[in-house]
């Protein structure tokens, strides 16, 4: 198989739609300019059903040509480096983006996860809050005083943490008004609003 392929479910209930994974693989994708297909393993089994290209059992994951990658995080950093567009190419404004990318998974999605599965469960009492709460401010203060994180413009870290950002119990936890504008205004760019049209058509179209 040649050119780029993200693999996703072929459908999904309502409540993630818009949230499933390979949004950022879209997104990347739209951003760069990068031609792209889509490509489906059935929800039912899903668990089991795909386990040689996901280990875990999850989307998405990524066909580009004989590469074959799985975990969002990964194809995104595949994809930064064809396109400066998601990633400079200056040692700088490259070292800068990839910490912010992994700081998007390890230091903010570490957190937020568990703490929206604890918080959909009803838990009254949500131990991970303080924590969530602590990473939060920290990342209100950097977003205050810069518009993007790296390299003085969008890139691909910028992508992933308004993403991970943009649950709506998040957003809601706490009042910090520099990350609500700083996710309104990646998700008002029109590779996301695109990527996540052509998502949520997806799975509409597989409810017929």
């Amino acid at each position: 198989m040649s050119g780029l392929t993200i693999w996703t479910y072929d459908w999904v209930p309502e409540g993630p739609r818009g949230f499933v994974r390979d949004l950022r693989l879209r997104w990347a994708c739209e951003e760069a300019c990068l031609g792209y297909a889509v490509r489906t393993i059935p929800f039912d089994g899903r668990a089991t059903n795909h386990l040689a290209q996901q280990p875990f059992g999850q989307v998405p994951f990524l066909n580009d040509g004989g590469v074959d990658i799985f975990e969002s995080g990964a194809g995104l950093l595949h994809l930064a480096r064809k396109s400066e567009n998601l990633m400079p190419r200056d040692p700088v404004g490259e070292a800068h983006t990839l910490q912010w990318t992994i700081a998007a998974l390890n230091s903010i999605e570490m957190v937020t996860v568990p703490w929206w599965f604890l918080n959909m469960r009803g838990d009254g009492d949500n131990a991970l809050s303080p924590w969530l709460s602590q990473r939060l401010d920290h990342l209100e203060r950097v977003l205050s005083q810069q518009e993007w994180l790296a390299a003085g413009r969008f890139t691909v870290a910028d992508l992933l943490m308004a993403d991970v950002l943009r649950v709506s119990t998040v957003r809601a936890f706490g009042n910090r008004p520099a990350t609500e504008a700083y996710v309104a205004r990646a998700t008002d760019r029109p590779s996301f609003r695109k990527a996540h049209a052509d998502q949520i058509a997806h799975f509409e179209a597989a409810d017929h």
